[in-house]
């Protein structure tokens, strides 16, 4: 069976993965830190939204794919995905930020309530009040 969301989704998510770890690496390179975070805010707080995005995004991929297989996805689950995504941007765009930044707590926020969202449509598939 194909899972055009999940695929898309996944795809999407290598391709965010990739650019975090571009966006590590190069900061690594100028800084010339090879291990660790060498004591560099910046690089900690990278490190850190990536980390934050692999903790996530695992589960949202799994909950679209079970969602997708009930056969109860659609054009809403493509659109909460993309949703998912651009909170998923958003995120380290604001970690780059020293203290808070609306672009860190929109994607906190975005990601939380997708999650949520997903969860609770997986559960009422399963139950078959969906």
């Amino acid at each position: 069976m194909l899972l055009p969301v999940t695929l898309c989704a996944a795809a999407a998510a290598a391709i965010i993965t990739l650019w975090l770890g571009l966006r590590i690496g190069q900061l690594r390179a100028s800084s010339n830190i090879i291990h660790g975070d060498g004591g560099v805010p910046l690089l900690t707080r990278r490190m850190r939204a990536q980390l934050n995005f692999v903790e996530y995004t695992p589960f949202v991929l799994v909950l679209i794919a079970a969602i997708e297989l009930s056969g109860k996805g659609g054009d809403w689950l493509a659109w909460v995905a993309a949703i998912y995504f651009v909170g998923r941007i958003l995120h380290p765009l604001g970690m780059d930020a020293e203290g808070p930044h609306w672009a860190r707590k929109t994607g906190v926020i975005v990601t939380l309530l997708v999650l949520l969202g997903l969860a609770l449509a997986a559960v009422l598939a399963a139950t078959g009040r969906m």
